[in-house]
């Protein structure tokens, strides 16, 4: 797909990823539209694109409200039309095992990212599909390929984007529509500021993987709308274990287990 004046619909949008992919859609001539609760830092965003020339528009929303999210789908077709591409990068959530997950919170992690993104999909499809064009990008994490101890809640519900992302492209072959998948590793963004103990959770084996830079995964987002990519895991060498673990899934799950946390013992 060729970006310029395409209008770019981009969850999550007020920091980290989301921000990033704005900036970065923004300098190849889309129309923005940013989704995310924090309405201040998203005007600031918006105002640093203008600034540099480029349109941003702005749609302060909690998604987890799936009353609300049909609510800014419907406002943003109205007011800009139907998006050429839907960029699903919202979600929340701490790593946790089991039992330390209140049941709220783990609804909270599958309501924000996987009912969000299944919301503004399925309200934004019908233009999409009497168009015949358009991308979704659905945006996962390499927990969505593995299981890892101490994160059931956060992991599952990023199977669930995998899952959705490959029944949606089933569900939409020889529409003229792509959907594609990007699991980056670890980034340096917010989220663990925002998640504290999270990053102790993460398994030791990770390391021999660079930390990205969300600049890093954006670029690799527009990527896959230009080139109509299915799947795009980053960096290269966690796309080799991703790899391995489908062919012999055993050893890379004996490894992540035996450097990932554990539970105390009693």
């Amino acid at each position: 797909m060729q970006l310029d004046d395409k209008l770019v619909v981009i969850t999550g949008a007020s920091s980290g990823i989301g921000a990033a992919t704005a900036r970065v859609m923004a300098r190849r001539g889309v129309r923005v539209a940013l989704l995310a609760r924090s309405l201040q830092t998203m005007e600031e965003l918006a105002d640093e694109i203008r600034a540099a020339g480029g349109a941003a528009h702005v749609f302060p929303v909690d998604l987890a409200d799936l009353v609300a999210a049909d609510a800014v789908a419907a406002a943003i077709t109205r007011d800009l039309g139907v998006p050429d591409v839907l960029f699903n990068n919202a979600g929340a959530g701490r790593w946790l095992a089991t039992e330390d997950t209140p049941s709220e919170e783990a609804a909270a992690m599958m309501a924000v990212p996987y009912l969000a993104a299944f919301a503004l999909t399925r309200a934004f499809l019908p233009g999409m599909l009497a168009r015949r064009s358009g991308a979704i990008v659905n945006m996962t994490s390499a927990v969505g390929f593995v299981g890892l101890p101490g994160a059931t809640a956060y992991g599952t519900a990023r199977w669930a984007m995998r899952g959705f992302t490959e029944m949606l492209r089933a569900d939409l072959a020889g529409t003229g529509i792509t959907v594609s998948l990007i699991a980056p590793g670890k980034v340096a963004s917010p989220y663990f500021d925002h998640n504290p103990g999270s990053e102790e959770h993460i398994p030791g084996i990770t390391r021999i993987y660079r930390t990205l830079t969300c600049e890093e995964v954006a670029e690799a987002v527009v990527r896959a709308v230009e080139r109509g990519r299915r799947e795009v895991v980053i960096p290269f060498l966690l796309w080799l274990t991703v790899l391995t673990h489908r062919i012999l899934p055993s050893p890379v799950e004996w490894l992540l287990r035996t450097t990932g946390w554990r539970r105390p013992r009693a």
